[in-house]
């Protein structure tokens, strides 16, 4: 069942767990894009204790590219899995591009420092690096490395892997409706947020 339906559906429901509509979150406006260029300081401690402040991200609580979960059976799969906000960051930078830590920010309706914070632990992974600004600006911007890349489609063919046994018995027509209805509701939240994830032409 691993067809191209499975794949859009995979990234609906991705896109589900990051919607800010169901659990609100306070953006807080308290950087500008030239501090963006600064280097990021080590997370202490502390740090980790403020990640469940209300303006966090749910899964600032662990690092974003390393959060060991149980393989559902899946031998493709690799011992350790991404997170939900490591797999969500680096899902957008594949669909658009290199990105400013303020532009992450306002995709996800997140504080700038929680984006930091997850955006450091990518970076010490090496699954994403700073470069210059292609169009010149002043802020530094993220790109996902190659081996970001290959991180994120191999966590993407486990989740399809699993959602592919999860509804191996459900009719084809079910899944097309599923994954109807799944789309409806994300492009409602971005047109009502004004922020649409990039899709590829033609997608439902």
């Amino acid at each position: 069942m691993l067809d191209r339906r499975l794949e859009r559906l995979e990234r609906e429901l991705m896109l589900v767990a990051r919607c800010s509509v169901l659990t609100p979150r306070e953006r807080k406006v308290q950087a500008t894009e030239a501090h963006e260029a600064e280097p990021q300081k080590p997370s202490t401690k502390s740090d980790a204790r403020t990640d469940t402040g209300k303006d966090a991200h749910p899964d600032t609580r662990a690092e974003a590219h390393t959060a060991p979960q149980t393989n559902l059976g899946a031998e493709s799969c690799t011992p350790t899995r991404l997170d939900r906000s490591g797999y969500l960051l680096l899902s957008r930078l594949d669909a658009e591009g290199a990105m400013s830590i303020g532009q992450l920010a306002d995709a996800f309706q997140l504080d700038v420092s929680t984006v930091n914070r997850q955006t450091g632990a990518l970076l010490r992974a090496g699954l994403a690096e700073r470069i210059p600004d292609p169009d010149g600006g002043l802020a530094r911007k993220l790109r996902i490395t190659p081996q970001g890349a290959d991180r994120m489609a191999a966590e993407r063919t486990c989740r399809q892997t699993d959602l592919s046994r999860l509804l191996e018995s459900w009719p084809s027509e079910e899944v097309a409706r599923l994954e109807d209805v799944l789309t409806r509701f994300n492009r409602e939240v971005e047109r009502q947020e004004g922020r649409a994830w990039p899709r590829e032409t033609g997608d439902a």
